[in-house]
């Protein structure tokens, strides 16, 4: 057994199969993928790892299962799914995933092949754990699944604490230590038990504000969206193809973008924070369903279209559509006088938040700051949008000057 000293959990015990799965490579490569990709860009100190994070999700895994009374070879599944949960996660985290599915058909969570061949597979052979019982956890499947991936996992308790902690952001604060000892099995499904209404309640307002103020926060959206066309350019150039490109970590996929000439101009406003700008900051109801819903293909059409309108190079404009407003917590179990209920059905709070989130939903169209206002008016036009009307919830009633509108 080993201890390792966690900012958020203080010391962490790691022992048997999860000890032994450490030092492989593809759960050390987890140190150089940041847990916030680009979010760095705006909390300077939010620099932590999917390596610590993974180590969380390990101990708060083993705390559930000492609560839920499950041992043997089903306990030693969920730990070693708990460590190797993240490492399917491209570099930078979520911010390439789509773009990875896309070419690769495979989310971070499909990661059979991963634990399959190589030091990893040999481990948990070792242990007596099948590669594909554990894929198949980490993915969510089955009952148990529910610890690793589910409304309730034990994933998003370490995420939000801490990106909490490490962005300085309070939102995020949860109480872990009730939240894993109120877990129970209820005929398969993972639930809170009787009296934890509230409990449920802090785990989706805490995600239900972290997102606004740091998931979605402007500038790391604009740094997203940049980061990812400029890993598209990368493919099309073929400087890599998908598959290694999934494989990559942080420092390679920056050090390619710096290398190949197609990307290189993005490579150095990412290395120097010489970001786009909002054109466009457009609200939910000021937005046409078919945009809502529109492909990816679609969407690279509308960016020509409007880089057209505006004569400016087809690169410099970027449309950014988020799916629709959801919180998943809010279809978490609880059960209330005996019975197990959706946490959204008893709870008017949920309610009202999941209300709010499509308050806070935005469409952005983002361009070099020289031609903003001319991608922002082509934008209007070409999307059907009143752009005046969108400006303005920026600095209240009145619209923003071009200065407001560009602010960090």
């Amino acid at each position: 057994m080993i201890s390792i000293k966690d900012s958020v959990h203080d010391h962490i015990e790691v022992d048997g199969v999860a000890e032994a799965l450490l030092d492989t490579p593809i759960v050390q490569r987890l140190r150089r993928i940041r847990q916030l990709g680009t979010v760095s860009f705006v909390y300077p100190s939010a620099n932590h790892t999917r390596f610590e994070h993974s180590l969380g999700v390990y101990h708060l895994a083993d705390r559930a299962l000492s609560n839920l009374d499950i041992e043997g070879a089903n306990a030693d599944r969920i730990r070693a799914a708990a460590l190797l949960h993240d490492t399917g996660h491209g570099p930078y985290s979520h911010n390439l995933e789509d773009l990875i599915y896309r070419q690769t058909g495979r989310y971070h969570d499909e990661i059979d092949d991963l634990l399959t061949e190589g030091q990893v597979g040999e481990v948990l052979r070792e242990y007596g754990l099948s590669p594909s019982a554990v894929a198949d956890l980490v993915r969510g499947d089955g009952k148990y699944g529910q610890l690793v991936s589910g409304e309730l996992d034990v994933d998003r308790m370490d995420y939000l604490v801490r990106d909490a902690h490490h962005t300085g952001v309070p939102y995020g604060t949860i109480d872990t230590g009730r939240l894993v000892r109120e877990l129970d099995f209820t005929e398969g499904e993972l639930v809170l038990g009787e009296g934890n209404v509230q409990t449920g309640e802090s785990l989706l307002l805490a995600r239900a504000l972290m997102n606004p103020t740091v998931y979605s926060h402007h500038v790391a959206r604009i740094s997203k969206s940049m980061l990812r066309r400029a890993a598209e350019g990368l493919l099309r150039a073929g400087a890599t193809d998908a598959w290694e490109l999934r494989r990559m970590d942080d420092r390679d996929l920056t050090v390619a973008l710096r290398q190949c000439e197609e990307t290189a101009e993005y490579a150095r406003r990412l290395d120097t924070r010489d970001l786009y700008k909002r054109a466009v900051w457009a609200e939910f109801d000021a937005v046409d369903d078919a945009l809502i819903d529109a492909d990816h293909d679609t969407i690279r059409e509308y960016e020509r279209d409007v880089a057209d309108e505006a004569d400016v190079d087809p690169e410099h404009v970027v449309l950014d559509i988020p799916s629709r407003p959801s919180i998943p917590e809010s279809t978490s179990r609880v059960v209330v006088n005996g019975q197990v209920r959706r946490l959204r059905d008893q709870s008017t709070l949920v309610q009202a938040v999941l209300r709010v989130q499509e308050d806070q939903w935005r469409l952005g169209v983002y361009a070099p700051r020289d031609v903003t206002e001319r991608v922002g008016h082509a934008a209007e036009r070409v999307l059907g949008l009143d752009l005046d009307a969108l400006v303005s919830d920026i600095r209240g009633s009145r619209p923003a000057t071009l200065d407001e509108f560009e602010g960090h």
